[in-house]
């Protein structure tokens, strides 16, 4: 699963030392989906990158010991299983903490650990379908299918996950007391997709309390995108060579906009309102401005933008993103000869410092005797008893 995994992706970025505990045979997810890179998932190589890996076979008395001293050693132990795995094992966080009282554990499953559909097997889109994400698309012959769109379950859980685990630490290292952590990927879609839910759940009171906008008469919108379908100043438009995205819902961006083309007659004849005017519905001034946004390229467009003071954005694909200039500038490829894999760099920056560049993601227990001599104090012999107990692996 996709989400357990990245939790701690983040936070290998900005420098953490995660170890990634796997059975004897390795995680599925090195060979679970497309594509895949001389054997190996790219999933595997982006959400384990500058991981450490440890095989333990945990129904081994032995295998649970050593995870009972990696975690004596650890900040944070992350759950990647159903809820409560860890417990049946006994190794859940009351054991664990008899060692280390400050341990933050946190489990992340898909629809959490508590609920009606705790116990359902589920993978990513379920959580987006869940949250009321992805609207179902019908084809041609009538047969319903899932829509391209932006997965948020899987994405948006790792990052809430992460950001509450290093809350969890910091409140650990002050008061010496640990924390326990659960979240579900379901919940995660849902809060992170939070302005259309709460629109709609707005709209639930009288007219009188909940409006729309001023420049909309006050009238209601759909939440979202979906409120702006009809945008006109606010819009997607068809440049020479591709598309761009017009965002002249301001009055002096409109006003900035109509004195660079030389068309200030559009101006005089729909000014607009102050703020958040997308002249809705304007069919005649969106034919005019889709004959305007047709005359230059896009990159063309994006200049006249910074010159005269509108936004005008680029409308990239995942394809085209990487040639985008500002992509060069700001985030970048860590090259496959790095991590096996071009990868995306981390996205946030320390001013004046550089973050560690991740190493690529490891073999199957490609770390088990170091982590084990550095984190536990084991000896050879210690390992070598280990490995013929089984505990290690075959």
């Amino acid at each position: 699963m996709l989400g357990p995994a990245a939790i701690t992706s983040a936070l290998v970025d900005l420098g953490a030392d995660v170890i990634k505990v796997e059975p004897p045979a390795g995680d599925y997810i090195r060979g679970m989906t497309w594509p895949i890179v001389e054997g190996v998932s790219l999933m595997h190589l982006h959400v384990n990158r500058g991981k450490r890996s440890v095989t333990l076979d945990l129904r081994t008395d032995e295998g649970k010991a050593v995870f009972r001293d990696l975690a004596a050693h650890a900040d944070v132990v992350v759950e990647a299983m159903r809820p409560g795995a860890l417990e049946r094992l006994g190794l859940g966080p009351s054991v664990l903490r008899e060692r280390q009282p400050a341990l933050v554990f946190a489990s992340i499953s898909g629809y959490g650990a508590t609920g009606p559909y705790k116990d359902y097997p589920s993978h990513g889109i379920a959580y987006d379908t869940w949250a009321g994400v992805v609207t179902p698309a019908v084809d041609d012959e009538g047969f319903t299918y899932i829509p391209e769109h932006v997965s948020i379950g899987i994405y948006a859980a790792p990052l809430y996950g992460a950001l509450a685990i290093v809350a969890g630490v910091l409140r650990a290292r002050e008061t010496g007391k640990g924390a326990d952590i659960e979240l579900g990927q379901s919940d995660c879609a849902a809060a992170f997709d939070w302005y259309r839910s709460e629109t709609w759940k707005a709209y639930e009171r009288p007219e009188d309390e909940v409006t729309g906008n001023s420049s909309d008469d006050f009238v209601r919108r759909a939440p979202g995108t979906a409120g702006m379908r009809e945008g006109v100043r606010y819009q997607i438009y068809a440049s020479k060579d591709g598309h761009v995205l017009f965002m002249a819902s301001e009055q002096e961006f409109w006003k900035n906009f109509c004195q660079g083309v030389d068309r200030m007659d559009l101006f005089e004849r729909w000014p607009g309102s102050k703020y958040a005017d997308h002249a809705r519905g304007n069919r005649e001034l969106q034919s005019e401005l889709r004959d305007i946004f047709a005359t230059r390229t896009s990159a063309e467009w994006i200049e006249f933008g910074g010159r005269v003071n509108t936004p005008i954005a680029p409308v990239n694909t995942p394809k085209t993103l990487a040639d985008d200039p500002q992509f060069a500038d700001r985030l970048g490829w860590i090259p496959a000869s790095r991590l096996g894999a071009d990868q995306l760099a981390f996205p946030v920056r320390f001013v004046g410092e550089q973050l560690p560049v991740p190493t690529q993601a490891p073999t199957v227990g490609e770390h088990t005797y170091e982590v084990l001599r550095a984190a536990c104090d084991y000896t050879d012999e210690q390992i070598a008893v280990l490995r013929k107990a089984g505990a290690l692996g075959k």
